[in-house]
């Protein structure tokens, strides 16, 4: 039952990232529920996972799909604690877009992409 709780949970919260990983807008990093935080590791592998459902939809070019982690940090954005996954692509030609930026929160749940970081 959890596992399938945890599933839909993260086949929702891809649903709300079709416009984000092209965009380079910003995001909002509000976020009010509780958790059990992740190690650095796991949110690498979590953000790996996202990068590799995004490129399935075709909402990333088909070369982010053997990128690996290039680094993963404990970020605070507006007083809230998380994680900042970072992927380094350079095939990309456009300089701009190689750098994707994943952000979860402390306990490995997504909360955005985008290529500037922000």
């Amino acid at each position: 039952m959890r596992l399938t709780t945890l599933l839909l949970g993260f086949i929702l919260s891809l649903s709300t990232f079709s416009s984000m990983a092209g965009s380079g807008h910003d995001h909002d990093h509000g976020h009010s529920h509780s958790y059990t935080p992740v190690s650095q590791d796991k949110a690498g592998v979590n953000a790996t996972e996202i990068v590799a459902a995004l490129v399935k939809r075709s909402k990333l070019d088909k070369s982010w799909e053997s990128i690996k982690v290039s680094s993963v940090e404990k970020i605070t954005v507006q007083g809230n604690p998380e994680w900042v996954v970072v992927f380094v692509n350079k095939s990309i030609t456009d300089t701009e877009k190689q750098k994707l930026y994943v952000f979860l929160t402390l306990g490995g749940d997504y909360i955005a992409a985008n290529f500037t970081g922000k």
